[in-house]
């Protein structure tokens, strides 16, 4: 079972206002970093960022986004054509508080019941659909949705085989979209 891992910042930023893949974040000069040297410590030499372009100040295995369209679909994609692995982990860029040991607790899940074709959290009865494990097997709807431009990540785990962990720590979750949560949270 091949796994790697990809960062999600391809995306406009819009509520933010500027982009926030490269806002600084904890001790690293960006928040793209700050997931990317996160997931590093897990995945090793397995970690990419998907992307539009090549803006980020520091080194990383970028992966580029195949449409114009602008939606983590389009990431997951565009990822799964460029790499060989039977799985990816995908994490949003602007969910920087999910924690190592949650990550492990997916990637326990995917490894213990191989056959889904997504593996997600569950917090407060909703899917946190980008930090989660996407099987290959899941292209065809992907590329599916995709075509009939549904580009929502919930509707495509609800249409595909998935598992679910019940999450309590909510905080984990948090996405920061707007500029003054990001001043209010970051570390």
């Amino acid at each position: 079972m091949s796994i790697s891992a990809v960062i999600l910042a391809g995306g406009k930023s819009s509520r933010m206002g500027r982009d926030k893949s490269l806002l600084p974040f904890g001790e690293y000069s960006t928040m793209a970093e700050y997931q990317y040297r996160k997931l590093e410590k897990i995945f090793n030499n397995k970690v990419y960022i998907s992307t539009r372009d090549d803006k980020f100040p520091f080194m990383s295995k970028k992966l580029y986004d195949k449409y114009e369209i602008l939606s983590p679909l389009n990431g997951i994609i565009s990822s799964f054509s460029s790499l060989k692995s039977d799985a990816i982990l995908f994490l949003a860029v602007d969910m920087p508080f999910i924690s190592h040991n949650s990550i492990e607790k997916l990637l326990n899940l995917y490894k213990n019941n191989p056959n889904y074709d997504c593996y997600c959290f569950k917090v407060n009865n909703r899917l946190e659909p980008t930090v989660a494990i996407y099987r290959r097997t899941i292209l065809t709807t992907a590329k599916k949705n995709f075509n009939n431009n549904i580009h929502k990540l919930g509707q495509l785990i609800k249409m595909s085989r998935y598992l679910c962990i019940n999450s309590v720590n909510e905080n984990e979750f948090t996405n920061l979209n707007f500029f003054e949560e990001y001043l209010s949270k970051k570390i």
